[in-house]
């Protein structure tokens, strides 16, 4: 307990349904609570696996993880760990995988019970049930005839009080939730119009049913805790203790703190129906607030439906104007209709003048006039000429003769390329030893562009350029030939001594040998 009186939750209480493992500590719990409803209060390792297919936990899952994952759990005292001395182990493998029992600690079954208990929360919506105000004032009178009667059983006062109990939670619970769920309809204005209609319509409806009969219902569970309280709850209370046949403790008495829960259970009883101070019930408050909710709900609604409701639009209008069409009774009319409805347009000229005003009185009519010259743009794009002086021709001479001069250029460099890369016999690439960086370029486009074709039968390669004017020729190097190291200004190339031919693209290069003798000289 802290100083405020309330509980702290225990450090890493919930720390199993955070991190990568959550979801298996998580079947691991829900594993040991199922079999805790099967009054199975200890595992082993294989009835841990078993009970893990039992909760739907279908992944792979070896002995280590599960035992690490058991492990953790024990670190965080939600389970306990204990030796099995009472069975007979026929081999080392089995003593090890069924000597140890998990269970659940009291911090564990806390720590599933809150989970289940938030999973159940999440999933479940708030209700007003007049059934449940029923079965309160039913079980209140049928503690009254049994506690004016002698010869009833104390177990039957006992589960009585219980299922009274009970309903007072459901109570707490069910209007709490629907409180809330409530409010956040009343704030709730994003949905479409239908679904505002269809929701909170219903919901009217619903609150306007619970609220009949619910000041009868109310006065008939306070009459009934009035009778009560005139016999005397301690007498309630002591009967019911005795039957409820408390195991006995090691520690102190467990009849004062149950009879101190049945104390705060009946205060709570009594605050909703018939407070001790004079203060209002909290059932009438739950009155006020059904009827503040159901103007407030009229009022959304309203205050919704003019919102959304718009002006006509031009889907609309020609939805409209169709009906009139087709209503019309002749041809003539429908003209007349066609004229009126597309015949019109906006006095955009309305703020032109004449060249000279001083001519035109302003008070003469438009009619008597002299008419003003109106620009055709201003009816299609709503703007007047503007006459500006002609923008200056651009001198591009200049910017041609740069161009070209580069052109010519890039072409005095390309064709230097090609005659130094121009061979006479084929020639095995180290054969072209130091290179201009620009010259080593074309060399490895070409070759770039011979290695990206399939090779003929006989291992040959044969590209051309982009433009078609060079084809170069590449064989395979000769089985153990060094490599060919090609050096340029910004560094050097290794890499296979290929038999490489470059000539222009369609002739054979001038000078050659024969093929079988120069391929035989390039490759040695």
């Amino acid at each position: 307990m802290t100083a405020g009186g309330t509980h702290r939750v225990p450090a890493d209480m919930f720390r199993f349904t955070t991190g990568d493992r959550a979801p298996l500590y998580s079947a691991i719990l829900h594993a040991f609570g199922d079999a805790n409803e099967r009054l199975v209060t200890a595992l082993g390792l294989d009835d841990v696996r078993e009970r893990l297919r039992g909760v739907g936990w279908f992944d792979a899952l070896t002995d280590d993880d599960l035992t690490q994952a058991l492990k953790q759990l024990r670190e965080w005292q939600l389970l306990d760990v204990i030796q099995n001395h009472a069975e007979n182990y026929r081999t080392a493998q089995e003593y090890e995988r069924r000597n140890l029992q998990y269970s659940l600690t009291r911090r564990g079954e806390a720590a599933f019970a809150g989970v289940q208990h938030a999973l159940t929360v999440l999933a479940s919506t708030g209700a007003l049930q007049t059934a449940v105000l029923d079965a309160i004032a039913d079980r209140l009178a049928e503690l009254d005839r049994l506690l004016a009667d002698t010869g009833s059983g104390d177990r039957r006062i006992f589960s009585t009080l219980q299922e009274l109990e009970g309903h007072l939670d459901a109570l707490r619970g069910n209007t709490k939730q629907f409180n809330g769920e409530l409010q956040r309809l009343l704030r709730t204005d994003g949905a479409e119009l239908s679904t505002f209609h269809e929701v909170k319509g219903a919901t009217v409806a619903y609150l306007q049913e619970f609220l009949t009969n619910l000041d009868q219902r109310a006065h008939a569970v306070a009459a009934a805790v009035a009778r009560i309280e005139d016999r005397g709850p301690e007498t309630l209370w002591r009967r019911a203790l005795r039957g409820a046949e408390l195991p006995p403790s090691g520690g102190a008495d467990p009849a004062s703190e149950w009879l101190a829960r049945r104390r705060a259970r009946w205060e709570g009883l009594r605050a909703w129906f018939l407070p001790a101070d004079g203060s209002p019930a909290r059932v009438e408050q739950l009155h006020h607030v059904a009827r503040r909710a159901i103007v407030t709900l009229l009022q959304v609604l309203d205050r919704i439906t003019e919102s959304r409701r718009r002006s006509t639009g031009a889907v609309q209008d020609f939805r409209e104007l169709a009906r009139w069409f087709a209503a019309a009774p002749a041809d003539d009319d429908l003209h007349r209709l066609w004229s009126t409805a597309f015949g019109l347009g906006p006095s955009r000229h309305a703020h032109l003048a004449h060249a000279d005003p001083e001519l035109t009185s302003a008070t003469e009519s438009w009619r008597d006039a002299p008419p003003v010259e109106v620009s055709a743009l201003l009816r299609t794009s709503g703007r007047t000429e503007r006459f500006t002086r002609t923008g200056r021709v651009r001198d591009v001479a200049e910017l041609k003769a740069a161009r070209a001069e580069r052109a010519r250029a890039e072409r005095a460099e390309l064709e230097a390329a090609w005659s130094l890369l121009r061979t006479q016999a084929p020639v095995r690439l180290s054969h072209f030893g130091a290179l201009d960086h620009e010259v080593f370029e074309r060399l490895m486009d070409l070759l770039g562009r011979a290695l990206a074709v399939r090779p003929d039968s006989t291992g040959v390669r044969r590209a051309v350029t982009g433009d078609g004017r060079v084809e170069v020729v590449l064989r395979p190097p000769a089985a153990g030939a060094a490599p060919a190291v090609l050096r340029t200004p910004r560094g050097t190339l290794t890499g296979p001594d290929f038999v490489v031919e470059v000539h222009t693209a369609g002739a054979a290069p001038a000078g050659t040998l024969p093929a079988g003798a120069a391929l035989e000289e390039a490759t040695g």
